[in-house]
């Protein structure tokens, strides 16, 4: 499945799910509540003991293979490390406690567990293991590998996720063989103390101990763990293969059936995406999900798609609008000031770029929650405003927050890339009043320093929005230039803070909370894979709490406004465009459920081979 945002701990993936046939959520005599599952808001979507998960097909075959394309390189399977550049889908093995469904926006389920104990006050939850998992080499799962896992993650884990989560565990009990207990502090948010207990990943303390891995160390293999498929074979740089594990512990239970069908998925790497999708056309790989309007309008036209033999298809993307931004590198002096970033982002023209470039496929994500109801909108109403009053009263947000509607980009003419006279004569007056003066060579200075912006970019697909964008910039008295690197020199540049302006993609979910500092908070501006604009901004950390500490719906709802409402006001980003569909093609050998569900495409887990489609492919020449 998909990567849920909206899992608390920050790293819950909706991998392998089982259950067990338990009373329904209830109260113990000493008030402990026991389930086997939980949610925040409302009802579990799915009891203890349902069949299956109502979006997949129970019947799915298994077997075939399943081929996808990357870019770039790869040299390491881990994840977690600054160190290294890692393999496409490495923790697709990887298994957590507990878990979601892609069609439960709320809803975690015990994966790993039987059922969950907590008081309520959440000052810690009891996880009740399932006695019958194994690692992917055999060995069984206890309660010692899960504490083994969660402090493993507390001394080696990256310094973003270390800052903020050692201070809301009060520490790890092993109560037995298969039960663990784990204590929250205060300081965790209420909503988030299931999820963050329950979003641990499962490793194995034995494997760890015998090969003297690291977590903060590049590897030449995945952890191992306890998911239902394992790496089978890789050529670094070139290909890797992952192989369904037959002996998996819970290939029979009711959460899988119909899911994980294939024996293998292969991930194929190539240097650019038009490459990649010369060998997609050739058969070097046989599913695509599409990421360029330009290819998806024009490129579709080859033998094996007009001879019925590659299927496209646009599923409706029900999560959270994403959000593609150039993000400003705020520790730089120059892009302190708001003015100056207003006056850059108002270059971008959007209009002109979805007509000329998109084919006007794409949407402008004036939202970090497009497409929800939490998502800012006309000028605050009281809940909202009685949240953003005692910021303005301490000087922390300006008062025309609370009278106005939240900031969106400038509307350009789609015409003409060249931006407006009267954007552009507001741009002007903007970087005038900062002090950044244009001189005799068209040039804007300031205190002798030519105002320049570095675009970083490894992605040549980028070009052809850059330079308009850039364009338009020396139209403005900027000097703006595009610097392209490989892979390797683009992650560790961003990591660095060597840019002023480089891509960042926000994913938000529908129950943001503690997991929005590592997007926004202060205290990861200085060494976060998310946080990349540095962003350190009082009345966000604020509304962060508040966001975090929301008991209802409503609560979320209004909170969620007056971040999303600050967050735009700031300026740190550039909003450039999102889709809210999924554009996938694939050669006719594959079959899926009838609807999606709507949070996910679920190529690689409930998809399914189709044998006699595969066997007509390779009849007709089409695939080797």
């Amino acid at each position: 499945m998909t990567p849920k945002p909206r899992a608390t701990a920050g790293a819950l993936l909706s991998a392998a799910m089982l259950t067990v046939s338990v009373a329904p959520p209830g109260h113990a005599a000493d008030g402990v509540t026991v389930s086997h599952g939980f949610s925040n808001f409302g009802e579990l979507k799915y009891p203890a003991d349902f069949a299956h998960l109502e979006y997949v097909n129970p019947d799915a075959p298994k077997g075939g293979e399943i081929s996808v394309w990357a870019q770039g390189n790869f040299d390491s399977f881990n994840q977690y490390a600054r160190a290294g550049v890692p393999a496409a889908l490495n923790t697709i093995g990887t298994e957590y406690l507990m878990s979601a469904t892609d069609d439960d926006p709320y809803g975690l389920y015990c994966l790993l567990c039987t059922t969950i104990e907590y008081p309520d006050d959440l000052s810690w939850v009891i996880f009740n293991l399932r006695d019958d998992v194994t690692f992917q080499d055999g060995t069984p799962m206890t309660a010692e590998d899960v504490a083994f896992t969660h402090k493993l993650f507390l001394e080696q884990g990256i310094v973003e996720y270390r800052s903020l989560v050692e201070k809301y565990f009060g520490g790890v009990e092993v109560l037995g063989p298969y039960r663990i207990k784990f204590s929250l502090t205060e300081e965790a948010a209420m909503r988030d103390r299931i999820g963050l207990a329950g979003g641990t990943p499962v490793f194995s303390k034995a494997w760890f101990e015998e090969t003297g891995a690291r977590l903060d160390e590049s590897t030449q293999r995945p952890f191992m763990a306890t998911g239902a498929y394992v790496l089978d074979s890789f050529d670094f740089n070139r290909q890797v293969i992952y192989a369904r594990n037959p002996d998996y512990w819970g290939k029979d239970q009711p959460f899988n059936i119909g899911r994980f069908n294939f024996d293998r998925i292969r991930v194929e790497y190539f240097s650019d995406s038009s490459a990649a999708f010369e060998g997609f056309k050739s058969g070097d790989y046989t599913f695509r999900t599409e990421t360029s309007s330009q290819t998806w309008a024009t490129g579709y036209d080859f033998p094996a798609l007009n001879n019925g033999h590659v299927t496209r298809e646009a599923i409706p993307d029900g999560a959270v609008g994403p959000r593609l931004s150039w993000v400003f590198n705020l520790d730089k002096e120059k892009w302190q000031d708001r003015r100056v970033r207003q006056a850059i982002g108002m270059m971008f023209n959007f209009a002109w770029s979805n007509n000329t470039l998109f084919f006007d496929f794409y949407k402008q994500p004036v939202s970090f929650w497009a497409g929800t109801d939490l998502a800012a909108t006309g000028v605050p109403d009281a809940g909202e405003a009685a949240l953003l009053q005692p910021l303005v009263d301490e000087g922390l947000l300006p008062a025309d927050i609370l009278t106005d509607d939240p900031a969106d980009p400038p509307i350009h003419g789609a015409g003409t890339n060249k931006p407006q006279r009267s954007i552009l004569r507001a741009a002007s007056k903007l970087l005038d009043d900062a002090g950044w003066i244009t001189g005799d060579d068209g040039l804007r200075r300031k205190n002798g320093e030519v105002l320049e912006v570095v675009i970083i970019q490894y992605n040549p697909i980028f070009d052809r929005v850059v330079n308009p964008f850039l364009n338009n910039l020396k139209v403005l008295g900027v000097q703006g230039r595009l610097e392209r690197i490989d892979t390797a020199q683009y992650v560790q540049r961003r990591r660095a803070g060597e840019f002023d302006l480089t891509t960042q993609g926000f994913q938000m979910g529908f129950e943001p909370s503690t997991g929005l500092k590592q997007w926004f908070g202060s205290e990861t501006a200085d060494n976060s894979s998310r946080n990349l604009m540095r962003l350190r901004d009082p009345a966000v950390d604020r509304l962060i709490e508040v966001v975090s500490a929301a008991e209802t719906l409503d609560d979320l709802r209004n909170s969620t406004h007056a971040l999303d409402r600050t967050l735009r006001h700031i300026s740190f980003d550039i909003p450039l465009w999102y889709n809210d569909e999924t554009w996938v093609a694939y050669y006719t050998m594959y079959g899926h459920p009838d609807p999606l569900p709507p949070l996910a495409v679920g190529e690689f887990d409930f998809w399914w081979y189709d044998a006699d489609g595969a066997a007509a492919l390779r009849d007709a020449g089409v695939l080797r």
